[in-house]
């Protein structure tokens, strides 16, 4: 492992504090209504509740533990989690349908991020009922869910610095109260026999349905894997031990107050808070409060890493990235932002009670869990795991997953349909922005520089044509050093000639490592032109307008290069001469004539762009000193048009 990716093996108590803030809140509040939604409107059964408890400490073992927190936390790329980082893993062996499971896991996983703050936060703002039962909670939520987002740009440091001491007063309240419940009744200890989960789900009526709720009590799951670049694999790992154990008491704690309560109905009364004191309730509810604000924590800093890790394999335009602490890992990306936002705030607008959203949470998450495990088997087969352990491990999540996922299937009428159709937008957007790419870049034409150096030093000569500016630097593609795009070397020499003293040739080629900063320069012609190669990791923004300037000095230093101005009156004062960016923005041109299906793409990728930062924008270049130049994409020639006759009047 690389000097910089060192967090992950850095175990401390203010990293251990972060990762409780970050990453525990979806699953560390689930027993807040986990055991509510498994008992619902029926009376309580002693079955239904051991049945339960089994599912639970199951679940949270096979599906918590050792799927995610043991195995997929090793599929780190450079110190990068979520199920993009462990595609970038496999990628590499060319296996194109890899692809999808990714695409549909990441949208999935996006789209539930917009009900898992609604729900969260609802459920505890509910609890004031208690004391105030008329009031309207909907202004409240939504008021605490624009605060929540707002304070995303000043980095998840100084959210975990916020929200790690609420979540460790949560856990020890859980387990505090829980564990006094089972200590008075070690009995409900039996559930952990899975005898009672095989006897609630095969022959207990209706039992096997249950699992839609059941499954709430690792929703959290895949987002500690997507947090995984903010807090380090061993930190997660020592804190998960403290956060599972007090999980696990206060589900025995209530499953006991349950059974000690058989043949009631619950109705309003919730056995999270029925396992506390009467008189401590009123605090109970205060730090639910804000224990379930930081539920949304996970979801919407797993979401910057997620469309981080997309815009990077060319899954999504690129926008605005901020990097707003010096902490490693720490991410801000305020478009994502702000549509979860509106996304959580409309969906709360909807559903209005947090009873309604547990009807619909869930279902997109075991999509993006069933793609992950897929990802996942191919990951342990590269790394020459034993055939017949991948086989087990393969077979087991998709049973396990696969039954989550029929039994989740019933929440479709009742709201899951909301983030199933918005995944399957950004499957859409993902797909159609990969194929345009792959579409363009496969007829962008790459020609030697050699063929041309001549005439560009020629031209560099050459005082009847107005020089254009000292320094005239392109961004190419071109991956090979003696190979440039063809439409630059039209730029220089036919669209309106450019003279400079010096040509410059940038190109960024953003690595696995993800905070590297290097760069190579290639002398192509003597004093007249050079390549700069950047390779940068991708957890670096790419400010190529400073970078670049740190070059030339780096160069001046070491004689390579004389950047004193050319015209002889500035010369002689020793004035710098003047640099300029041109940037060629491609545009589909009238002169293409290709099948439907590739111009629907096309004209899709030109909508997502306008929609994303323009080039100079995306790698940090002074506006001031960019020119930008259209130019067409001629992608399929139209027909032949020989037939054209003149005519004489």
């Amino acid at each position: 492992m690389s000097e910089g990716n060192n967090h992950l093996k850095k175990i401390s108590a203010a990293g251990l504090l972060i990762t409780l803030g970050i990453i525990y809140g979806d699953i560390g509040t689930s027993p807040l209504y986990v055991l509510k939604a498994i008992m619902g409107n029926l009376p309580i059964n002693a079955d239904v509740v051991s049945g339960g408890l089994s599912c639970i400490f199951w679940t949270l073992t096979f599906q918590t533990t050792i799927k995610y927190v043991l195995l997929t936390l090793k599929a780190d790329n450079k110190g990068e989690g979520g199920i993009f980082a462990l595609y970038a893993l496999v990628k590499r062996t060319k296996i194109k349908w890899l692809l999808f499971p990714a695409i549909i896991g990441g949208s999935a996983l996006l789209a539930d991020g917009i009900i898992t703050p609604p729900i969260s936060v609802s459920s505890a703002i509910e609890g004031l009922r208690v004391l105030y039962p008329e009031i309207n909670t909907i202004p409240i939520v939504i008021a605490i869910i624009v605060l929540l987002f707002t304070i995303q740009q000043f980095g998840t440091k100084l959210v975990g610095n916020f929200f790690g001491p609420v979540m460790l007063v949560w856990f020890v309240m859980l387990g505090f109260f829980g564990g006094a419940k089972v200590i008075s009744d070690p009995g409900i200890l039996k559930a952990i026999n899975p005898y009672y989960a095989y006897k609630l789900l095969v022959q207990h009526p209706g039992g096997f349905w249950l699992l839609g709720a059941v499954f709430l009590c690792t929703t959290g799951a895949e987002a500690l894997y997507s947090d995984l670049g903010h807090c380090g694999r061993n930190n997660i790992r020592l804190s998960w031990i403290f956060v599972k154990t007090m999980l696990l008491l206060n589900y025995f704690g209530q499953g006991a107050w349950l059974i000690a309560n058989q043949g009631k109905v619950l109705g309003d009364i919730n056995p999270f808070y029925s396992i506390m004191p009467q008189w401590f309730v009123v605090y109970g509810i205060a730090i639910a409060t804000a224990a379930t604000v930081v539920a949304s924590q996970a979801l919407i800093s797993g979401s910057f890493t997620l469309i981080n890790e997309a815009i990077r394999l060319n899954l999504w335009p690129k926008v605005r990235t901020v990097y707003p602490t010096v902490l490693k890992g720490q991410i801000y990306i305020p478009s994502i932002n702000w549509l979860l936002c509106i996304g959580c705030v409309l969906v709360v607008w909807h559903f209005q009670e947090s009873s309604n959203m547990e009807a619909a949470y869930g279902l997109a998450i075991i999509l993006t869990m069933l793609m992950t495990t897929t990802l996942l088997a191919y990951y342990l087969y590269l790394k020459r795991y034993p055939s017949v352990l991948i086989i087990i491990c393969l077979a087991m999540y998709l049973i396990i997953e696969g039954s989550f996922m029929v039994a989740n299937l019933s929440k479709f009428s009742h709201g899951g349909w909301i983030t199933l159709l918005i995944a399957s937008g950004l499957i859409f957007i993902m797909i159609s922005w990969n194929q345009a790419k792959k579409i363009r870049d496969k007829f962008v034409e790459f020609i030697k520089i050699n063929e041309y150096k001549e005439l560009i030093n020629a031209l560099s000569i050459d005082q009847s044509v107005t020089k254009y500016s000292t320094h005239l630097i392109y961004l190419t593609g071109a991956e090979k050093i003696d190979e440039i795009e063809q439409k630059i070397i039209y730029s220089i020499l036919q669209k309106q000639p450019k003279r400079a003293d010096i040509y410059w040739f940038l190109h960024i080629n953003v690595v696995d490592e993800p905070y590297r900063m290097e760069y190579k320069v290639t002398e192509i012609a003597p004093n007249d032109i050079f390549r700069v190669d950047f390779y940068l990791g991708f957890r670096i923004a790419p400010r190529i307008n400073l970078m670049f300037r740190k070059v030339i000095e780096d160069m001046v230093v070491n004689k390579e290069v004389d950047i004193t101005s050319r015209y002889e009156s500035l010369n002689k004062q020793n004035i710098i001469g003047d640099f300029k960016f041109v940037v060629l923005e491609k545009f589909l041109s009238y002169d293409n004539d290709f099948p439907f299906f590739q111009k629907l793409i096309l004209n899709i990728h030109t909508v997502l762009k306008k929609m994303g930062l323009s080039e100079e924008k995306a790698f940090g270049l002074d506006t001031s000193s960019v020119t930008v130049e259209k130019v067409p994409l001629v992608i399929s020639p139209a027909r032949d048009i020989s037939n054209l006759k003149r005519i004489n009047c």
